[in-house]
């Protein structure tokens, strides 16, 4: 069937409210999954067993747990390094206040900017001491994590974000090629309002330019004037392996060789493939980083190579909760496709677009898909073969403004929902290396996600009026 109705927003929703409800982001979605088995009619047992078959043994599942694997044995050398402490103690003396912690985590995330799921993961768990000392709440940091990996990213053409928008335009309309695809994407980032208007808005609640609202504030007002970073009823995204993991007596690090050098070996690697190999190869270049770090820690003495083993093992231990709950947003993404989630809001949609609200409704169509599926990538592929012809049927044709605010407006939807739905990998990501509760980071991003989506839309609608 193409879709089952209004039934088709079940499993999504089953997730979404219980992860509200519950608290327990792995158990509602497994539920979310098991209600889709059902309406499909198959039987659990098997109907189950099929869909973690088919979400987890392709090759995207595998990229995606590849580089958390990788990451967080990254996160547990630096831990044995000592360079997170070296780092912290650098800031400390620096005697940074909470506002100097928040415009640091910032201006980092906008520095990690080749990949969505290191940067929440490397800066989250450098700031994560210094925040906590500075009083800032772990859901901001988390909100920070989350609002500078995906939205900074979408503003990078030469990003895997925009590579693969680009590879997906291919062929629709007159654009014939890679080359002619890739300037489509050039020319939409001034479009790209949700993009701009996230990261700017970071920047703006972290130097107190704009002041918190919503949970956010409360968060906040409970962080610094009792110095809990998390509620009491919190279940933070944490594993306590990290913690344990301590470096090794009379060893001393060096911020540049054990600190900086990793991630300029990332940065590196990952710019150097994308120019001459046409693709970022971010799993590769970790996979290096990785090994440079295994190398310089054995030669600095900070371990034997059995303890440096070891130390890998538990950074792997680490991040074991969010694979799963990654598992777990892979299988309900794949339901939501067979029950037809995306093709149902499609269906019930499609009629209301018309030349001056296309691109408003174009980002909510994504947005709204994007957020209920947990997947960027899956929204574009869906959206893309249909917005895109869409606009070329008002434009005659021609590749102008109309077609480049299209493609921003598919790029910024995707985004949103990717990275503040609570079955989004990158939200997952961020929970973990903030060490907040998953739920409470989503309620407290939310409404500033909604915020600048809100903002998003007046954009669209003042573009497609001015262009109608």
């Amino acid at each position: 069937m193409d879709n089952y109705g209004i039934l088709s927003l079940a499993p999504a929703m089953v997730a979404l409210v219980l992860a509200f409800v519950t608290r327990n982001a792995l158990i509602s979605i497994l539920c979310g999954v098991l209600v889709g088995v059902t309406i499909t009619g198959q039987n659990l047992l098997f109907g189950f067993t099929g869909i973690l078959q088919n979400a987890l043994g392709n090759a995207d599942f595998i990229w995606v747990i590849s580089i958390e694997v990788f990451i967080g044995i990254m996160v547990a050398l630096f831990q044995k390094s000592g360079a997170i402490d070296a780092f912290a103690e650098m800031i400390a003396r620096k005697n940074i206040k909470a506002r100097g912690a928040q415009v640091i985590s910032w201006l980092l995330g906008i520095f990690i900017f080749f990949s969505d799921y290191f940067s929440p993961l490397y800066v989250g768990t450098v700031m994560r001491g210094i925040t906590d000392k500075a009083r800032v709440s772990r859901e901001k940091l988390a909100y920070i994590c989350d609002s500078t990996s995906a939205p900074v990213i979408t503003l990078l053409p030469f990003a895997a974000w925009g590579v693969y928008l680009a590879g997906l335009m291919v062929g629709i309309g007159p654009i014939a090629n890679a080359s002619m695809a890739t300037d489509v994407v050039m020319h939409m980032v001034p479009f790209n309002f949700y993009g701009l208007f996230s990261v700017v808005m970071v920047g703006l609640i972290a130097t107190g330019t704009l002041p918190d609202f919503g949970p956010m504030k409360k968060a906040e007002e409970r962080a610094r004037l009792e110095g809990k970073v998390i509620s009491d009823t919190a279940r933070p995204l944490i594993s306590d392996e990290l913690e344990k993991i301590r470096p090794k007596e009379g060893t001393k690090p060096s911020l540049a060789l054990n600190f900086f050098a990793p991630a300029i070996i990332i940065i590196a690697m990952t710019l150097f493939t994308w120019l001459v190999m046409g693709g970022a190869k971010v799993l590769e270049s970790l996979v290096i980083a990785v090994t440079y770090q295994f190398i310089v820690m054995y030669f600095q003495k900070m371990g034997t190579m059995q303890e440096l083993v070891d130390t890998a093992i538990e950074g792997v231990k680490s991040v074991m909760s969010a694979m799963l709950i990654l598992a777990m947003a892979y299988c309900i993404n794949v339901i939501s496709k067979e029950v037809g989630t995306a093709n149902y809001v499609i269906s019930v949609t499609e009629n209301w677009i018309t030349p001056t609200v296309l691109l408003a409704m174009t980002f909510l169509l994504c947005a709204f898909i994007a957020f209920f599926t947990g997947t960027s990538w899956g929204t574009y592929a869906i959206m893309t073969p249909i917005c895109m012809p869409l606009a070329f049927s008002m434009t005659g044709g021609e590749i102008n403004t109309i077609i480049y605010a299209t493609a921003a407006a598919i790029m910024g939807g995707g985004c949103f929902g990717d990275h503040c739905s609570p079955l989004s990998d990158t939200t997952i990501l961020s929970s973990l290396a903030a060490g907040a509760d998953h739920v409470d980071h989503v309620k407290t991003q939310l409404p500033y996600a909604v915020t600048a989506a809100t903002l998003s839309v007046a954009g669209f609608l003042v573009v497609g009026f001015v262009l109608s």
